[in-house]
């Protein structure tokens, strides 16, 4: 009997798992965080209309979902919870700002929470290369820290104004001290867990990690530094079980701490006083004040449940600066419900995963927003966080099975 070897036919493409990101997604990824910049700050070196920077993010934004939609024409999507809360989110936006107790620029708001989430569920296709992301990522914001360091060299007044305290500010975009401070952590944090990895060099840390550090502490943003610091320690423990290096670094890192606070106790206390007085660090630089007007104000159980719709995260003309109460005041119990469910799930699931570098990097951005989210807003609507938590869903979704294809190819003699 003659035999005819057969050879079996290629893979699907529309079930093939792409083996790297194309360059592209660094570009839709980018955009993202050029949406997620803000148009509110100092004073900048050109004044900036805030019409045109609210253009300028809200035109990355749709640029970002056009690329990620022309990368991903056949919309493939990976499972993943953490957009599935996301996208459940936006749907409670738009019922509580249906109510227009926010004006109709809550609607706005809305489209750019459903645009932002649905080019994240288009992206979800490269998730599988979680540890690529993380490097779009600190270049994404590595670009936007040059443009502070460019700022601080051209204009040093306007970089470090007096109306902000001599901290230092965005000059070409306008950026307030603790958007420098966030975006200088988490390059920081993410640069020296790649090194730990051997994922880069020592010469990356040095030229990058280093001069964040640098920016970081002239922003004199606290929260920052103690979300760097506690998102460090959990992620340096996560990775001391299997890797000698972590250990020897997490050790030399515990002494130096230690030497630091004996020897430079008086400078870090300075430092972290800001020349504050008693009063304003209890009452947290007047946050207090505003939370607690806030809480006191009458509510209606619709607006307790759902909220008043997405606003600019102020009330009474003031700053909320706390996530937890930003999404109570817009999305009321339900929202806090889903906020507290997507970051247990990315929380559990951290925990579950063998200790690898990807675990440690999401635990690192897991917790950093967790720290940072009790003095800055930003977990219920499209934000810097947001993004984060979306690079540390990627990152524990790293290793997760391809989709199978819907039929096996047959081998017939």
């Amino acid at each position: 009997m003659d035999l005819t070897t057969y050879r079996a036919p290629a893979p699907d493409p529309a079930h093939a798992e792409p083996r790297r990101a194309p360059r592209l997604v660094g570009a839709a990824w980018t955009l993202l965080v050029i949406n997620t910049l803000g148009s509110q700050g100092a004073i900048t070196v050109v004044q900036i209309p805030r019409s045109v920077t609210q253009i300028v993010t809200m035109g990355a934004l749709l640029a970002a979902f056009g690329l990620a939609l022309l990368l991903n024409l056949r919309v493939q999507l990976r499972p993943s919870t953490y957009l599935l809360l996301l996208t459940l989110l936006v749907v409670v936006s738009i019922a509580s700002s249906a109510q227009l107790e926010s004006g109709f620029g809550a609607f706005f708001r809305c489209a750019r929470f459903a645009v932002f989430v649905a080019t994240l569920w288009l992206l979800t296709r490269w998730w599988h290369d979680g540890l690529s992301l993380v490097r779009h990522h600190i270049r994404a914001i590595g670009a936007v820290l040059l443009t502070v360091a460019a700022g601080l060299m051209i204009a040093p007044g306007k970089a470090l104004p007096e109306s902000y305290g001599g901290r230092l500010v965005g000059a070409i975009w306008p950026m307030t001290p603790p958007q420098v401070g966030q975006y200088a952590a988490t390059v920081i944090g993410l640069t020296i867990l790649l090194w730990l990895g051997n994922r880069t060099t020592r010469s990356s840390l040095l030229f990058v990690a280093a001069p964040a550090l640098a920016l970081l502490l002239l922003s004199h943003t606290r929260t920052a530094a103690i979300a760097l610091v506690g998102g460090l320690v959990v992620a340096l423990l996560s990775l001391t079980s299997n890797s000698a290096r972590a250990r020897k670094v997490f050790t030399r890192a515990a002494m130096v701490a230690g030497l630091a606070a004996v020897f430079l106790g008086p400078v870090v206390q300075a430092w972290l006083r800001r020349g504050q007085d008693d009063e304003s660090l209890s009452d947290l630089t007047g946050r207090q004040k505003v939370w607690d007007a806030l809480l006191a104000a009458p509510r209606t159980t619709s607006e307790q449940l759902f909220g008043v719709g997405l606003t600019n995260k102020s009330y009474g003309g003031l700053p909320i600066d706390s996530s937890w109460l930003a999404v109570y005041h817009e999305q009321g119990f339900v929202g806090l419900a889903i906020v507290v469910a997507f970051l247990a799930t990315l929380l559990v699931v951290a925990a579950l995963r063998p200790p690898s570098l990807a675990r440690a990097a999401a635990l690192f951005l897991i917790v950093y927003c967790v720290v940072a989210s009790y003095t800055e807003a930003g977990l219920g609507d499209a934000s810097p966080y947001l993004l984060n938590l979306a690079v540390a869903a990627a990152l524990l979704s790293t290793g997760a099975p391809a989709p199978e294809p819907a039929t096996r190819p047959e081998v017939t003699a």
